[in-house]
Parts: structure tokens; C-alpha cells; sequence
């Protein structure tokens, strides 16, 4: 490897013109030590930094980037919309296919919004089921994260996790108290919660798999028995698929689970990687969103023609295939058994959460089943076997409370180098 002299410089001159020098928190690499690198190049299953070193990158955007990066269908679709201007303001025939697209994929869709990020869906969303119950109060659950609106950083997980700061200065107090917090995967607790605060529920918004306190799977019945809940109560039941959505099935973790949410956010990987953002759901409720309805929600950059473009080609690829998410769950099942394989040859405590393309290692003898067995994790060995990775070619994500996503670029071949490369961190952090 290359001394990562030019990331070095350029964090260094970064620092004096954006905070902290990144303009996300996770990417300051703060906690796993060391400085981030900056990236200028990605192909396939490959990433490959300023100092030309190259690495096989296990996160791909965060997830979006579940073809690889700079796929070439995408890309050839990019480079056409381009020529056509990069933005209008104003409705197109792509917008249209899109939005049939979502909801021929995803059956609780029925009519779907563009906007221009994962945040912007929550945002939205949440604003969407207040307006049409006429309540306030939302539920969140602990450890899941649904972007920075003011509403979702309360007990968040991610980058907020990560940095020890649970609720965020410039959340008012007027906000928090309308947002009330539960265990993940305590259907009980969730109920008293609602009993507690009866008829002014407006909404339940939940990762169906969380994916922002690592990989944590949602107990048998305990999606099911929160529809139920939502039923007898009126409440708006909101699917968090910003990481999950096209990911986990055609139709998401509410197609692998079998529950359909009243309202489903969508991020990213509908733009093949490019800022978008999208929420939909029943009819009657979608029709309250403006112009059609009193709740208002707009934005210049919604439907941008390009990311249409993109998230169309993205889209497509993904329907067209009749294998790729077996493929998918394969490759990421070889990695996991490899890592469970060398960790149980060096008798390192650890549990490994798994479903699909989306696994975590999680350095505890705990099972992760919601955010305080997450947070039994030692992040300190997390951050030498991320450096020691790092080391050995391989980029993961920096954090022990994130998630590896598993693109279709990984090869056989690549599963080996992964599961070499953990072997030898491992070994070194022993």
C-alpha cells in the first residue's frame, strides 16, 4: 500500500473549509482512529483512492450500489440524460415509468413521491401520516435511524451512535417530546407505549431491518404483531427501506416478511447511487400530499431528469433478473462463514447477524437483537480490525454499528481475498 499522503493533505485543507473536514460524520473515520481516505475512482467490486491504492469495498455507497460501482448501463443512461440538460423544474415521461416502476415492484405502493434524498422521504412521510390522522406524536424505536430531521434524533443509531451523542443540540424540546422511543423487538413495550399515549399516535416508523445499529433482524411475529397494533389503533405504520428497499427482494424486507406498511420510504439505490429519495404508499393517504391534498411537500430537484435516468437503468437491470437476489444471498453467506470460520479458529467472541446481502460482525459473545446488545460491542477492537482490513485491501465500513452491503460484482475469487484478508486482521487483533 501507498503512504496515503495526498488523503492526508487533502483532510488537512478540508479541515479549514468544512466542518470537521467531511461533509458526513461516519466518513471522519473518528471512530475506528486514523484519517479518511479520499476516494477518486470506483469500478465493479473495486475502490480506488487519491494515493492509487485500491481496495475491495464492502459498502458500496452505503448500499445503493448493489450492481457495483459505475455500471455501465447506468452510466450509458447518466450520460444520455445529461445531453438533455441536467435539470428542468418541470414534470417528464421518466418521472411517469418510475413511479409505475416502484409500484410494480413494491405491492404496498400505490402511489409514490420523488424526492431527493432518504432523509427528505422520512421527513416527509412522517409530516404525511400527521397531516392525514390530525395527531402528533410519533413512535421511533432505539438504535434505528431515519436521517437528521429533527424528529429522528432521538436515540438514533449510525453516525449519531458512533459518536456518542444520542439526541443532537438544536432539537428542540417541543420536538422530542412528540417523539416517543422504544426497544427494538419488544412488542410488549411497544404496546404500553401506545396504550400510554391513546389516539395520539399519528405514526409508527421502523427499519424492518435495522440497519443502523449493524445488521439487527426483527424477530419472528414482531413485524407482524406491530401491523396489528397499528390497525387496532389508527396509527400510520411507515417502513423505513432506505437501506432494504430493492435490496432484500424486488419489493424489499416487506416482500421477504410478508407485511405490508401503510407508507414506504425509499433512498438512493432508486438513483443507481444518485441523490434521490422517494415515499409512497395507499392511495388515500398519498392523496393527501399537495397539490391533491392539504399537506404540503415540494422540491425543485424532485425527479431530476438525470437521476431518473439513473435510477430507471438501476431498476430495470434488477427487475429483469430472475436470480439476483439468491446470487446475492449466496456470496454474502460464503463471507459470513468464512468469517464465523476463522473467528471460531482463533476463539474470538463475536456474533454475526445476516439476511440477504446485508451481514454484520459485531465484536460481543452478546446476540444483537436491539441497541443496548449492539452497543455491548467492542468498538476499540472494531476499529484495529477496520484498520488492519484496510490494511489487507479490503474497505469496510467505519463503524461497528453499520452494515456490509454485498454487491453483485463480488466475485469466488473476491470471497476468498475477503475471508483471507479477515483472517489475517483477525489474527493480528488477537
Amino acid at each position: 500500500m501507498n503512504s496515503p499522503v495526498k488523503s492526508q493533505r487533502l483532510f488537512e485543507e478540508a479541515q479549514h473549509f468544512i466542518p470537521g473536514g467531511v461533509n458526513s460524520p461516519v466518513r471522519a473515520f473518528k471512530a475506528v482512529g486514523g484519517n479518511p481516505l479520499f476516494i477518486k475512482f470506483a469500478k465493479g467490486a473495486f475502490i480506488t483512492d487519491e494515493d492509487d491504492n485500491q481496495y475491495i469495498e464492502l459498502f458500496n455507497s452505503w448500499g445503493p450500489m448493489i450492481l457495483g460501482h459505475a455500471n455501465e448501463r447506468i452510466a450509458d443512461a447518466v450520460k444520455e440524460a445529461v445531453e438533455g440538460s441536467l435539470s428542468f423544474g418541470a414534470p417528464t415521461a421518466m418521472e411517469v415509468e418510475m413511479a409505475k416502476l416502484i409500484c410494480a415492484m413494491v405491492p404496498s405502493i400505490e402511489k409514490v413521491r420523488m424526492v431527493n434524498s432518504g432523509t427528505e422521504a422520512t421527513m416527509s412521510a412522517i409530516r404525511l401520516a400527521r397531516g392525514y390522522t390530525g395527531r402528533d406524536k410519533m413512535i421511533k424505536f432505539e438504535g434505528c435511524y431515519h436521517g437528521h430531521g429533527d424528529s429522528f434524533l432521538i436515540a438514533a443509531g449510525s453516525g449519531v451512535m458512533t459518536l456518542g451523542e444520542p439526541n443532537s443540540p438544536g432539537v428542540t424540546r417541543g420536538v422530542a417530546k412528540d417523539t416517543l422511543t422504544v426497544p427494538f423487538n419488544d412488542l410488549e413495550r411497544l404496546e404500553e407505549v401506545i396504550n400510554a399515549n391513546k389516539d395520539q399516535v399519528a405514526a409508527i416508523i421502523v427499519e424492518p431491518v435495522a440497519g443502523n445499529m449493524g445488521c439487527t433482524l426483527p424477530a419472528e411475529g414482531y413485524l407482524q404483531g406491530m401491523r396489528e397494533l397499528c390497525d387496532a389503533n389508527g396509527i400510520v405504520l411507515i417502513f423505513d427501506e432506505v437501506m432494504t428497499g430493492f435490496r432484500l427482494s424486488k419489493a424489499g424486507a416487506q416482500g421477504v416478511y410478508d407485511v405490508k406498511p401503510d407508507l414506504t420510504t425509499l433512498g438512493k439505490i432508486i438513483g443507481g447511487g444518485m441523490p434521490v429519495g422517494a415515499y409512497g404508499g395507499k392511495k388515500e393517504i398519498m392523496d393527501y400530499v399537495s397539490p391533491q391534498g392539504p399537506v404540503y411537500q415540494a422540491g425543485t430537484l424532485s425527479g431530476n431528469p438525470v437521476a431518473m435516468a439513473a435510477g430507471m437503468a438501476m431498476l430495470t437491470q434488477i427487475n429483469e433478473s430472475e436470480s439476483i437476489y439468491t446470487d446475492l444471498a449466496n456470496t454474502t453467506e460464503a463471507i459470513e462463514k468464512g468469517f464465523q470460520a476463522n473467528l471460531d479458529e482463533l476463539g474470538l467472541g463475536y456474533t454475526m447477524n445476516r439476511i440477504g446481502s446485508m451481514v454484520s460482525l459485531f465484536f460481543t459473545d452478546q446476540k444483537v437483537i436491539d441497541f443496548d446488545t449492539a452497543k455491548s460491542s467492542n468498538t476499540e477492537k472494531f476499529g484495529l480490525y477496520f484498520r488492519e482490513m484496510l490494511n489487507n485491501g479490503v474497505y469496510l465500513p467505519p463503524s461497528q454499528f453499520e452494515t456490509l452491503f454485498i454487491s453483485t460484482s463480488i466475485t469466488e475469487d473476491l470471497v476468498g481475498r475477503i475471508v483471507e484478508a479477515n483472517r489475517t486482521a483477525l489474527k493480528k487483533i488477537h
